[in-house]
């Protein structure tokens, strides 16, 4: 039996965390006291980010309220990042912005769930591409992203302005198609658009035949597409692999994203890119009372891509793991499934849908990735 109250800690407010909270809100266990650590008093969320650019939605539009989920939980919100793990003494350290009083320098749990999101290493990002972490713009954090993009906006409106985007994945490619939209409609005429793969094909991971759409719908945009690293970003212009300088006003980021560098001394199992390793339970390999879910963490039974899609399907099972391991009562393991609907945004009012090696493309798919959105977030409305 249970004795006294246990610690639920949830470090971030990442997808499978709103869930958890929605979950808690349903019923919330008597002996189980429930604290959330996050800077936001909301959660921005990620599959929305282009629809934004595109000036489809409004910031609000793709924000979750924290506070009401919390509320509804019965949690305690204390605003902040983590800085620091100890797993074995079962504390959180926790940085607070300057001037916020009254938060704790450490929190101790029973249980922990870290859900942070993806980050970018400032000093991984300058040294992998020097003058990236000065003069580039990343995608992530998107509070960040969201609160300058108003601004190449406005910029883009005096002048025809040349923009680039590194990183031909699904977030690059939805970026530069949301972003050309936007600039087309609003800004200049003469504006120009470039999409840096990094060296391989845009869209690599995806069947051939959508690469073959998301490439002839980039040429009918008139995007320009260069499979070349890019070394590093100066004052105005981009220094690709090949040598060549490419003058650029607007440089966006849609690169690969790191593990949080406060995972290192944590003493949790990491993978060798620093992620957390968790089994099927979304639970810790080393450590039974911590749980992963989301781009923190890394599958030991199988590989997937890290997309927002995951994320989500990620919550319930991992609601349901919190609850159990609280009881003490089996744990159920959570398959993401081997294919799944994807939904590729070409700016607002086309999409390209593929499913496995299905693919197909139009209005209709963009209309539906819209009212999945919209109907995702309508969930955590309060």
């Amino acid at each position: 039996m249970h004795h006294g109250i246990k610690k639920l800690l949830l470090l971030g407010a990442g997808h499978a965390h709103v869930e958890v909270l929605a979950r808690l809100a349903q019923g919330r266990p008597g002996n189980l006291d429930v604290t959330v650590l996050t800077p936001y008093p909301h959660q921005t969320y990620s599959g929305m980010t282009p629809g934004f650019v595109a000036g489809h939605y409004t910031e609000d539009d793709c924000r979750i309220a924290l506070e009401p989920l919390m509320r509804a939980a019965g949690a305690r919100w204390v605003q902040g990042r983590c800085n620091g793990i100890d797993a074995g003494q079962r504390l959180v350290g926790v940085q607070t912005a300057t001037g916020t009083q009254g938060a704790p320098a450490t929190l101790a749990y029973d249980l922990l769930s870290i859900d942070t999101g993806a980050v970018l290493d400032r000093a991984r990002l300058e040294a992998e591409m020097p003058g990236a972490a000065t003069h580039a713009l990343p995608i992530r954090p998107i509070e960040a992203f969201t609160t300058f993009w108003p601004q190449v906006m406005e910029l883009a409106q005096t002048r025809a302005v040349s923009l680039a985007v590194v990183g031909a994945g699904a977030g690059g490619i939805e970026l530069v198609f949301a972003a050309e939209q936007a600039i087309r409609l609003q800004g200049h005429a003469g504006a120009r658009f470039t999409l840096i793969t990094g060296g391989p094909e845009v869209a690599t991971g995806y069947a051939p035949g959508v690469q073959g759409r998301v490439l002839r719908q980039l040429k009918r945009r008139g995007i320009t597409v260069l499979r070349e690293a890019c070394t590093g970003v100066g004052e105005g212009e981009l220094h690709l692999g090949n040598g060549a300088r490419l003058a650029c006003d607007v440089p966006l980021l849609a690169i690969g994203t790191h593990a949080p560098a406060w995972l290192g001394g944590s003493g949790l199992a990491l993978s060798e890119a620093g992620h957390v390793q968790v089994n099927e339970f979304q639970q810790s390999t080393s450590h039974a009372n911590v749980f992963a879910a989301g781009d923190v963490a890394n599958r030991i039974d199988q590989t997937h891509p890290r997309s927002g899609v995951y994320a989500v399907r990620a919550g319930p099972p991992l609601a349901h793991n919190l609850l159990a391991a609280h009881e003490g009562q089996a744990l159920k393991a959570h398959q993401p499934p081997r294919h799944s609907l994807n939904l590729l945004s070409c700016g607002t009012g086309h999409a390209i849908a593929s499913y496995g090696p299905l693919h197909l493309e139009g209005a209709w798919a963009w209309w539906w990735k819209n009212r999945i959105d919209q109907g995702f977030m309508a969930r955590y409305r309060r």
